[in-house]
């Protein structure tokens, strides 16, 4: 599970003893909710489902496959459905042969969600061998579902452009600097991101 309220605020409030920007940012923008997502072989089939396409296609996907195999879409039924099967649920061709990598890692035993390695860097180096999952998506799994607090998403767009802001710099920086800009803030940055995301969505950071 991802990072509790209470671990998130305890991250959030060391990086603001620490940072006058972030003292200030959190005055204006208050305390971010948990983002938290089961851990587990189904938590990363939904981040697939979900790529590029909206929320409610992505909702309106899954409900048809778990319709079609069962809840959670257990990973025998995925690795042996047809082509036919899994585009009757809305998937592509693509999605169809990220799914099944997917399913095949776990199958073959290679990719084990209770124990994935206990470095952050080795497991997202596992978790990207399924086709279709990207460092961000990785990163975004370990720190939604497992909760690990230094994860730090530096790809993400819009966790550069609250940093930008929180840290006042004038303009966004990219995917480098902000992850040069966030050495500082270990072991937090996981309570770092969530909070940039929170502060994103509010105007007056």
């Amino acid at each position: 599970m991802g990072l509790t309220q209470e671990q998130l605020n305890a991250g959030i409030d060391a990086l603001a003893a620490r940072d006058a920007n972030f003292a200030r940012a959190l005055g204006h923008a208050g305390y971010p909710e948990p983002r938290i997502r089961e851990r587990g072989y189904a938590t990363l089939l939904r981040t697939i489902v979900g790529q590029q396409v909206s929320v409610a296609a992505a909702t309106s996907i899954w409900n048809k496959l778990e319709a079609r195999f069962g809840a959670d879409c257990p990973v025998e039924a995925v690795a042996a459905a047809d082509f036919d099967t899994l585009r009757a649920c809305g998937l592509s061709g693509q999605k169809q042969g990220y799914a099944k990598s997917l399913a095949q890692l776990v199958l073959d035993g290679e990719l084990t969600f209770d124990a994935l390695p206990a470095d952050d860097e080795e497991a997202i180096a596992l978790l990207t061998r399924v086709k279709g999952i990207g460092r961000w998506s990785a990163e975004i799994y370990l720190l939604f579902a497992e909760g690990r607090p230094d994860i730090w998403p530096a790809g993400d767009l819009a966790v550069q452009e609250a940093v930008g802001r929180i840290l006042q710099l004038g303009s966004r920086p990219g995917e480098k600097e902000a992850r040069a800009l966030a050495e500082a803030w270990r072991p937090h940055r996981g309570a770092a991101a969530i909070f940039s995301w929170h502060c994103y969505n509010m105007a007056v950071i």
